[in-house]
């Protein structure tokens, strides 16, 4: 297990854009949604390379959680469309790890910004999960 995270790692995830992820699969009860990429999948995906950087990091029973977004959808990908979303390990500020993010399909940039994820207990974590419901 890794102790430290370079500043500049990079992680890249390539999918494609298929119905099941466009804003159009999240419409219900009559709501007007497009189907192209949806935003919530293009911050999962950002958070998933995230979480890729931390991973070495983890002692058992530990997880990473995301803790601020600040992300910018710029452009639309129609279904079919393939997705390069990269994550860069930019500092650690207190408990936080951020990172650069952007994600790109054949044409350009479709979305940036930058993240925070935090390293926690996982048990704690569920317990405070279930103590809410």
């Amino acid at each position: 297990m890794e102790t430290t995270l370079q500043t500049g790692a990079t992680h890249q995830l390539h999918d494609k854009v298929d119905e099941t992820r466009t804003a159009l699969a999240l419409a219900e009860g009559g709501e007007v949604l497009p189907a192209v990429f949806g935003t919530p999948f293009m911050i999962a995906d950002m958070e998933r390379a995230c979480a890729a950087l931390l991973a070495p990091l983890l002692e058992d029973g530990k997880v990473s959680v995301g803790a601020r977004i600040e992300v910018s959808h710029i452009a639309p990908t129609a279904v079919g469309g393939d997705v390069k979303t990269t994550a860069q390990f930019t500092q650690s500020e207190g408990p936080l790890y951020w990172f650069d993010v952007w994600a790109e399909d054949a044409a350009g940039r479709i979305g940036k910004g930058r993240m925070a994820r935090a390293i926690v207990d996982q048990e704690a974590l569920l317990a405070k999960a279930a103590a809410r419901a």
